[in-house]
C-alpha cells in the first residue's frame, strides 16, 4: 500500500512557489533520506497541482503538515488517498 498525497495550489502559486522553494525542497529530501517519499512532482503546469507518493499514511500526514507550501500558502488545500500498486517497474524493486 502507498499514499498519494495531492495538493490543490493557491490562485498565486507562481508567485509564492518560489520565495518557499528552497525550504520545501529542504523538506522533502529529509523524506527521501528516511525512505518515505518515492515520488514528487507537479503536473504539467504548477498550477495544476501537484502530487507525493509516500509509504505511509503517517509519512504523507506529517509530509503535508509541515511541508513549507503548505505553511505559507503556496498550496491551498490537500488530500491524501491510499493507494494498492499493482504494478511497479522492474527498474523500481529491490
Amino acid at each position: 500500500m502507498r499514499y498519494v498525497l495531492f495538493y490543490e495550489s493557491a490562485p498565486d502559486v507562481l508567485e509564492k512557489a518560489p520565495l518557499h522553494f528552497e525550504a520545501h525542497v529542504e523538506h522533502y529530501q529529509r523524506y527521501v533520506a528516511a525512505g518515505t517519499l518515492e515520488r514528487v512532482g507537479t503536473w504539467g503546469d504548477p498550477r495544476d497541482g501537484a502530487m507525493s507518493v509516500l509509504t505511509t499514511r503517517e509519512a504523507a500526514e506529517d509530509f503535508a503538515a509541515n511541508d513549507p507550501f503548505v505553511i505559507n500558502g503556496v498550496v491551498s488545500s490537500y488530500r491524501i488517498a491510499e493507494w494498492d500498486e499493482v504494478i511497479t517497474r522492474a527498474a523500481d524493486r529491490p
